[in-house]
């Protein structure tokens, strides 16, 4: 058998082929029954996400296209459409290539740790449908220590690259703790639901949801434990405000520089830090101009990203570094789990041999041979047919000139010392 990986991911895929390819929640059940009817198949895994569908199967080592044909029957699609966007990894590339997606280092987002858990879950998926044992079971079991490795010994998920995160370490490093301030949130879509929960995260429990609609910004007030404020209500808000992150979809802007002014005002001169996520701005930029306002942009959070993307790639190095060593640690387990099956093999060959001429022998005894010539005959047969096959090989290697392989066998036989 051989471990295979067959996929696309968005590299090699426009997001509208990628949602062809997907498995839904729906068809998970059937897609790894059918791919464990299949006579090369004996482990599967199905890993499908928004930026990558893969299969990990153990299989007959010329099955791969037996697998692509599957895959596209399955959905239906044009080969001529899928076959030039699939890469195909077996054996070595296959178990590097499954250590490197756990560990977020074949990322859309380099490092990202959320992979790691959709990885989980495809494994959770297969063995629920009892599709991966043997080698593919030991393969994960080693893809997830390695990924836990990875996290521990390198840096690679340490820094924000996503805009939402760099808001929230922004306002993290200038306000050393986030349990005491008061954050305003201007808008209640994805970006915004996600700088939430990074300030969760951090420690940070009074935050205030100001949306066009209340209904709407109650959903995400209510994950946490959050206000509600319309937007004719954020001038009272920014009075209490000590960070202000905005991301709405306003063609014009919602915060100007007198509005931040009367706040500051009624604060006293207490700073405020903006940061404005948004494209078109939702905050004056004039805002800036004000002695006790600190505003940022999306274009100074996205300086932020840059350096840190850099600095995950200096930690990919290390990373790679690991799943080297990983991997060829698992392919020496795999090559040894080969030599115990060719020893099972031989044993069970040797005492079929045995049992057969013990018969023949007690048979003989059982007749009223005689014992003497009867063990003489037993003792020449079974060390005629236990030699006959090394014998060949090694005639064979010594008429073809194999010299190494004739080494190997001497070695084996017990006659390199002769």
């Amino acid at each position: 058998m051989s471990l295979l990986t067959i996929g696309i991911n968005h590299n090699t895929a426009s997001v509208e082929l990628r949602e062809k390819v997907a498995f839904s929640p729906d068809k998970m059940s059937d897609a790894l029954q059918q791919l464990q009817s299949m006579p090369v198949v004996s482990g599967s895994v199905i890993l499908s996400t928004c930026n990558r569908t893969e299969l990990y199967v153990d299989v007959d080592a010329q099955a791969s296209s037996d697998i692509v044909d599957w895959l596209i029957d399955f959905h239906q699609v044009d080969d001529s459409d899928l076959k030039p966007s699939i890469y195909t990894h077996s054996d070595e590339l296959a178990i590097q290539h499954l250590m490197r997606v756990s560990c977020g280092l074949d990322s859309l987002v380099l490092g990202e740790p959320q992979i790691l858990g959709q990885v989980k879950q495809a494994y959770a998926d297969a063995k629920e449908h009892e599709a991966v044992q043997g080698n593919l079971d030991k393969l994960f079991q080693k893809a997830f220590s390695v990924a836990k490795r990875v996290r521990t010994e390198t840096d690679i998920g340490g820094n924000a690259v996503s805009v939402a995160y760099a808001a929230c370490t922004l306002a993290k490093h200038i306000f050393e703790s986030l349990d005491r301030s008061r954050v305003l949130l201007v808008g209640a879509g994805e970006t915004i639901e996600l700088v939430a929960k990074h300030l969760s995260d951090n420690g940070c429990t009074q935050m205030t949801v100001a949306n066009r609609t209340k209904e709407r910004a109650a959903g995400l007030a209510s994950q946490f434990d959050a206000q509600v404020v319309s937007l004719s209500e954020i001038p009272t808000a920014l009075a209490q405000a000590d960070i202000v992150i905005s991301s709405t979809a306003s063609p014009l802007p919602i915060i100007g520089k007198g509005m931040v002014e009367s706040a500051l005002k009624s604060r006293r001169h207490k700073p405020i830090l903006f940061i404005d996520i948004a494209v078109p701005r939702d905050i004056e930029s004039e805002v800036s101009e004000l002695s006790d306002a600190y505003l940022y942009t999306v274009d100074d959070l996205q300086s932020i990203i840059d350096q840190n993307i850099e600095q995950r790639r200096a930690e990919a190095v290390q990373a790679e570094k690991i799943i080297g060593i990983e991997s060829k640690e698992f392919q020496s387990w795999l090559r040894s789990r080969k030599a115990v099956e060719s020893i099972r093999d031989y044993r069970r060959v040797s005492h079929t041999i045995r049992q057969d001429l013990l018969a023949k022998s007690l048979q003989a005894l059982n007749t009223g041979g005689d014992p003497e010539k009867v063990l003489l005959e037993l003792s020449n047969k079974l060390t005629n047919k236990l030699i006959h096959t090394p014998t060949k090989a090694l005639q064979e290697a010594a008429e073809k000139g194999e010299l190494d392989d004739l080494a190997v066998l001497r070695k084996s036989l017990g006659l390199e010392d002769l």
